[in-house]
């Protein structure tokens, strides 16, 4: 009951993802870095050093990129990875929800963020941190786990309605 009361507050915090540009998944991906090298048999990309990647107002920004490309067009996977790997994206009528983590996965045709390792996801001053946060950018759900430890638990911080970032 009490992890279902969590959710709930969670999901409330960040409803209005949903709303996100409504043609950014329907823009085209770009990525851009100062070294690449990948494999075209394999469809296997990797991007090295300043590394970003924007669809419409979706910002992923990382030390090291990996794209998976072996599936098809537009089921595509991007791994992140940096010091952090950063996440944003702009809302209509909304501030941005930003995120970061040690890793980034994006799954295109999944509309999924996992972040993994120092996981932070943060919307109008409310934030959620733990060493894995999984969220569904189409269906607003949102999934948060702890290490496993006793000293690290997932945290939530709700913002009062007028103090925001």
């Amino acid at each position: 009951m009490k992890s279902n009361i969590i959710l709930l507050s969670i999901a409330l915090t960040f409803s209005s993802v949903v709303q996100a540009g409504p043609d950014d998944f329907k823009k085209e991906i770009q990525v851009g870095s100062d070294r690449q090298f990948g494999s075209i048999k394999d469809k296997v990309m990797t991007f090295v050093d300043n590394v970003k990647v924007e669809q419409g107002s979706l910002l992923i920004e990382a030390d090291k990129l990996e794209v998976i490309a072996s599936a098809g067009k537009g089921k595509e996977v991007f791994i992140a990875s940096g010091q952090p790997a950063t996440y944003s994206q702009l809302l209509d009528g909304e501030k941005p929800i930003k995120a970061s983590a040690n890793e980034i996965r994006y799954d295109v045709a999944n509309g999924t963020l996992v972040l993994t390792g120092n996981a932070e996801l943060s919307q109008n001053g409310s934030m959620v941190q733990g060493a894995v946060i999984k969220y569904n950018l189409e269906k607003q759900e949102l999934e948060a786990e702890s290490d496993g430890k006793k000293t690290e638990r997932v945290t939530t911080v709700f913002s009062p309605e007028g103090k925001q970032e």
